[in-house]
């Protein structure tokens, strides 16, 4: 497992996305997930599955500390009181003492950036978080974010994929020393018909979906969580990490 390191931590760079996955689903997935090498694993309270996901670390052999635990702060829960509440039932659901990461899910124009990073902040100096970060923020937003924070923002989680471009979005996270989280990094299922990713795959006996979470890791500080929930496909997606792509591969992907 690649990492991305940054402010002295280091993040797998490849993790698992559970959005929509709940119940015994989603246990069974994120079981399966760290038998075959996952190390990161992202969830939120919108997606009603933490509780899952904690069983299944629960039921690992994977130590809870060589985990990577990821969840967000519901855009309705962004207010003091709520966020502190709503948090608590979090490591509830998660059973563990506390979250690697924890993330506005989304901005709230009606609760002010400071209120909700205070909280955030407070957390982390309880040991209940370790990070924090933001996710579907502008490059504003993100910078109000930073100034809000007495810590540094972790990372931005969101949607990036070859069809996507992201350019100016990494290019101020790369100058700021934040990590770009690329969710849904398949685009919701085109990549997988993609003739140019196959092309550039058929070369290293790759699937165009290994070749675009390919693309996404070779790229400074980017990390991706793609979803999947079976055996097959959590396989495929993990198997990425025995071959490079070229500057000309990585240019032809860009053009997409």
């Amino acid at each position: 497992m690649e990492h991305v390191s940054l402010r002295g931590v280091d993040i797998p760079s490849l993790g698992l996305g559970t959005w929509p996955m709940t119940g015994t689903q989603c246990t069974e997935a994120v079981r399966t997930a760290l038998e075959l090498g996952y190390r990161h694993v992202d969830t939120a309270q919108m997606y009603d599955n933490e509780d899952a996901i904690g069983a299944a670390i629960a039921d690992s052999r994977v130590d809870r500390d060589d985990v990577f635990v990821t969840t967000k702060l519901l855009r309705e829960n962004l207010r003091r009181d709520d966020a502190l509440e709503s948090f608590q039932r979090s490591l509830d659901h998660l059973g563990t003492a506390y979250v690697d990461l924890l993330l506005i899910h989304a901005p709230n124009p009606d609760v002010p950036i400071d209120e909700t990073i205070a909280v955030m902040n407070q957390l982390q100096d309880e040991g209940s978080v370790r990070h924090i970060g933001v996710s579907n923020f502008s490059i504003a937003q993100l910078r109000d974010a930073m100034a809000a924070s007495e810590t540094p923002i972790l990372t931005n989680q969101v949607r990036y994929h070859p069809y996507r471009d992201r350019s100016v979005l990494l290019e101020y996270c790369r100058d700021n020393d934040i990590m770009l989280t690329a969710y849904s990094p398949l685009a919701e299922g085109e990549i997988a018909t993609d003739e140019t990713l196959a092309q550039i795959g058929a070369t290293y006996d790759k699937t165009a979906a290994q070749v675009a979470l390919r693309w996404l890791l070779q790229q400074e500080n980017v990390s991706t969580i793609p979803k999947a929930s079976s055996r097959e496909h959590l396989r495929e997606n993990i198997d990425i990490f025995d071959f490079e792509l070229t500057d000309a591969e990585m240019d032809r992907i860009f053009a997409l």
